[in-house]
């Protein structure tokens, strides 16, 4: 009777485990969302969010490849090399459907997001800071 109620125990305990792991998000999860984003910031017409979602999906299609091989051990360095430089690409290529000021924009954005920036979570504190911080070249050079 113990060895049932411990192996019943056993199962719940596992099933909770199994239900309480966080969900990686599907390729087309990612690029809808990243879609939204873009769009809120550079308001972009139709046939530009048609392009540049089928570069994202692709893009995160490979992403989510690399993030399966690594758990599974089975990723080399040259992975995480190619996957840069197809990022890269595809930024490229958004640059290249982008007009004017959408490339200013798409370009902060991306600032934004190699620096951690996400004005929406820090609010007011973010606006104080951005001030006094220097970004791009000039934040690498020494200031005398």
């Amino acid at each position: 009777m113990k060895t049932y109620i411990l192996l019943v125990l056993f199962v719940i305990g596992l099933n909770t485990f199994a239900s309480a792991q966080k969900k990686i998000p599907t390729a087309q999860e990612l690029t809808v969302k990243n879609i939204d984003e873009l769009n809120e910031r550079v308001v972009l017409s139709p046939t530009q969010k048609s392009v540049i979602y089928n570069y994202l999906f692709d893009m995160y299609r490979q992403q989510l490849d690399l993030v399966k091989k690594q758990q599974a051990g089975t990723s080399k360095e040259d992975d995480v090399t190619k996957f840069y430089k197809f990022q890269n690409e595809t930024n490229d290529n958004i640059k290249n459907i982008l007009k004017g000021d959408q490339i200013t924009e798409f370009d902060k954005l991306q600032e934004e997001r190699l620096n951690g920036d996400n004005k929406k979570k820090k609010g007011k504190k973010a606006k104080s800071k951005e001030e006094d911080q220097t970004t791009g070249i000039s934040g690498l050079k020494s200031q005398n």
